[in-house]
């Protein structure tokens, strides 16, 4: 409930209001964007200005190995539970969709252990960057396999004896190119490239940027979580008639996932701070670059279920209700 307090929530809950009631309530495109980027920036020069104390130490690396392994393991396994429900294309944009992260929601997160005084260290954005293409990867590999299986076969008829011979399949997307889009996505290369300035500066350059990075912070948080709100509301009646079964996995499944991240910051012996965000993650779906990749890598896929499901449900959920409850079972856990 105190979750619900906090100024930058309950513009969140404005906008899904706005929304749903159809004001006429908009944050222009370019506004929204410019946001977007100055979370991530902010975001990445706390985490760096952090890393510039602790190091690249031991830590470090089995705090991002373990990030590594969920965005490799999540969407395998959603991958094998969706393909019984939705056509293999659906579930392997479903499953990338899931098994990647919502930098929104973990920038949130981030507020909320501050807010609670919780530490963490700042690897945890490199972590979610790390996040992000795995999913993607597997999409792709998993649409190119689908694609080879789907080659129909022609028959031909000559000298009075029939034969099959394959068509030409459809050309698979190259993982080549996906890659390529994916390390070089501006947003990505900003929240690294911040992170760097942050660690190469340290504190002269935390108090430099103080007013930019810290003091503008919750309200532009707040500012963004309003656009948010917005667009989670034209996106509901996206999910309107979907099977009740994938309505269960955008609420289940997260839950899940955080439990798997949970179990191995247990584990791993991970601080509260380093075990909630890596719930977060986990617990996360995607519904910005992910979507926008899989548009053009599997446009097979169904739109309206991968990012219905992931900003209609998943997000919302997250956002009100799933970060306070991670956090707290980070604390009863592995304090």
């Amino acid at each position: 409930m105190q979750n619900l307090l906090d100024p930058a929530i309950l513009f969140f809950v404005v906008g899904v209001l706005a929304g749903v009631i159809k004001s006429n309530l908009e944050i222009p495109p370019a506004i929204s964007r410019f946001l977007s980027l100055y979370l991530l920036m902010a975001l990445g020069l706390k985490g760096g200005f952090a890393l510039s104390h602790s190091g690249l130490t031991a830590h470090v690396g089995i705090s991002l190995a373990a990030a590594i392994s969920l965005a490799i393991g999540i969407p395998l396994m959603g991958y094998w539970i969706l393909r019984r429900f939705v056509s293999g294309f659906d579930a392997a944009a479903i499953a990338a969709t899931y098994g990647s992260v919502s930098a929104v929601t973990f920038v949130t997160a981030v507020q909320y252990l501050e807010n609670q005084n919780i530490t963490y260290g700042g690897h945890m954005a490199a972590a979610m960057a790390l996040m992000e293409s795995p999913a993607i990867i597997m999409a792709v590999v998993l649409a190119n396999t689908l694609r080879q299986k789907e080659v129909p076969y022609l028959v031909s008829v000559g000298s009075g004896l029939a034969s099959l011979s394959p068509l030409p399949s459809k050309q698979g997307v190259s993982i080549g190119k996906v890659l390529h889009e994916s390390f070089t996505d501006g947003a990505q290369l900003l929240l690294l490239g911040a992170m760097v300035v942050g660690m190469i500066t340290g504190d002269a350059g935390k108090a430099a940027m103080q007013p930019f990075s810290g003091d503008l912070f919750k309200g532009m948080l707040s500012f963004f979580l309003l656009d948010m709100g917005l667009m989670a509301a034209r996106n509901l009646p996206q999910i309107h008639g979907k099977s009740p079964v994938l309505i269960a996995y955008a609420v289940v499944v997260p839950i899940v996932h955080a439990g798997l991240a949970l179990g191995m910051a247990y584990l791993l012996e991970l601080p509260v701070g380093d075990g909630a965000l890596l719930m977060v993650l986990a617990a996360s779906a995607s519904y910005i670059a992910v979507p926008a990749v899989l548009r053009f890598a599997l446009p097979e896929a169904n739109p309206s279920l991968y990012f219905g499901l992931s900003l209609g449900v998943t997000f919302p959920l997250n956002i009100l209700f799933g970060i306070p409850a991670y956090v707290s079972l980070a604390q009863a856990v592995l304090l």
